[in-house]
């Protein structure tokens, strides 16, 4: 894991946390919460990603000599250095549990703790799970248009400097099957996969030899790329020969790998010629500036691809380049607290709350959370946070919490849990999700609305700082 300290926030954190030190109150209480505004790739849903990685930052947070010194430089006052000297985060967190479906308005993730300890973290919190969400959420569109194939992530050499590294994990979450990325696939335990450059082959002579040198050393996971030179002329047939030669030594070619031209007439093409030679079960990878259209299209071409290569696309989160999650106070000094935007949809929700997921009676998504005050307990009118002249009836309906306590006094309290345990579990749940969520074009809107009583507070707060 990448060793993140203290000084990896925002200057304005630190500005801030000085200004509660210096009022004495930078222990009371506070709450904030984690949610996002709008959904990326005009898409019906987000699969939330990074919690693993957040609480193993958090738990282990701490400002080193380096940045002790470096803040010492820029004026910051050996008192509240010395105070820094000793950080550990010691609060709760609350949170929706990694890989399942979320959506806009509704609290993802709850920090309960000192003031001055849930600011400091706040930038930390944003670029992890802002970030992962978004790039599961890509991965998660692309593993839907392409049903068993498998999927790998190419994209370490395209992403955003070591963003690769964190996109790599969110990719499997979202569905991806194997990573390129060999930091990552130690570190988080995912299968790793890779086969050869074009510049492997330049190097020899002529492009059998590099193939056969390949399949010598890599006879159990031989995949050789054959658009180097001339795809149907020169690479298929020194594949095919090669095929052949591991054929009759006992081994197998396990597959060939297109990265330009028309891939689906290449594909189409590849699958003839090797069928003809008797190399039926060697598979078709195929890579290139894939994203879930291209691979819709592909496939929709009948193309024989087994296997997409996906990189820039996916670990930069094209069209989208970020999540715009955001990290807002709901409650402090012993009081409730509201953020009043004339835009309405920025007004934030104020207090502790609770997310429920309704279900029909036979545990069936019906399509709507519900956010309450962590308190109530009947309800029965859910309200568009809003629109006030949208509400719905949900006395007869069933509700599963979704917030659920994953650290207490800054040491995590949840079962640490595998990238590939998480993807199972973003599967299940993304089954559950009727369809009509999702469509990538025009979905159905996933509704969120409020209580009764968070109505009323908000209301009743709106008023009051008016």
């Amino acid at each position: 894991m990448i060793n993140l300290t203290g000084a990896y926030t925002d200057q304005y954190q630190l500005s801030m946390a000085l200004v509660y030190f210096r009022m004495g109150n930078g222990n009371d209480q506070a709450i904030f919460d984690y949610f996002f505004r709008k959904l990326p790739f005009e898409g019906g849903y987000a699969i939330f990603a990074g919690l693993e990685d957040l609480l193993d930052t958090i738990e282990n947070l701490n400002f080193d000599q380096k940045d002790l010194e470096f803040l010492d430089q820029n004026g910051f006052p050996g008192d509240f250095l010395e105070l820094l000297g000793n950080f550990n985060f010691s609060g709760k967190i609350f949170s929706s549990r990694e890989g399942d479906i979320v959506f806009p308005t509704r609290p993802v993730l709850r920090v309960e703790g000192s003031l001055l300890e849930a600011q400091i973290i706040e930038t930390l919190l944003l670029n992890l799970l802002n970030f992962q969400t978004l790039i599961a959420t890509r991965a998660s569109r692309m593993r839907m248009v392409a049903g068993d194939r498998k999927l790998v992530d190419f994209g370490l050499r395209r992403a955003q400097g070591v963003g690769g590294y964190h996109a790599s994990r969110a990719a499997l979450i979202g569905g991806f099957d194997a990573t390129s990325n060999v930091a990552a696939g130690r570190d988080f335990q995912l299968p790793v996969s890779g086969t050869m450059a074009h510049s492997y082959i330049q190097s020899f002579e002529n492009e059998v030899d590099a193939f056969r040198e390949f399949a010598r050393v890599h006879p159990k996971n031989c995949v050789l790329l054959v658009d180097t030179y001339d795809t149907l002329r020169i690479g298929i047939p020194n594949a095919i020969q090669v095929g052949k030669e591991m054929k009759a030594r006992g081994e197998q070619l396990k597959g060939i790998r297109l990265d330009s031209g028309d891939l689906a007439f290449l594909a189409l093409r590849c699958r003839e010629m090797l069928d003809e030679a008797g190399l039926n079960d060697v598979k078709i990878a195929a890579s290139n500036q894939l994203d879930e259209y291209v691979i819709k299209s592909l496939l929709e071409q009948a193309a024989p691809i087994d296997i997409f290569g996906v990189g820039t696309s996916l670990v930069t989160g094209q069209p989208d380049a970020a999540l715009d999650g955001v990290y807002k106070l709901a409650y402090a000094h012993g009081k409730p607290r509201i953020k009043i935007s004339e835009n309405i949809a920025k007004t934030t929700l104020p207090d502790r709350k609770q997310v429920y997921r309704l279900k029909d009676d036979v545990g069936n998504w019906i399509g709507a959370d519900l956010v309450a005050l962590e308190e109530e307990k009947d309800f029965g009118m859910m309200h568009h946070p809003f629109d006030p002249g949208k509400k719905m009836q949900i006395s007869d309906v069933d509700m599963e919490p979704l917030l659920e306590k994953v650290m207490e006094d800054g040491h995590r309290v949840y079962e640490k849990t595998l990238p590939l345990e998480i993807a199972d579990y973003s599967r299940s749940q993304l089954d559950k999700l009727p369809g009509a969520y999702k469509r990538f074009r025009n979905p159905h809107i996933y509704k969120v609305g409020i209580s009764d009583g968070l109505k009323k507070l908000r209301e009743s707060l709106s008023a009051k700082n008016e």
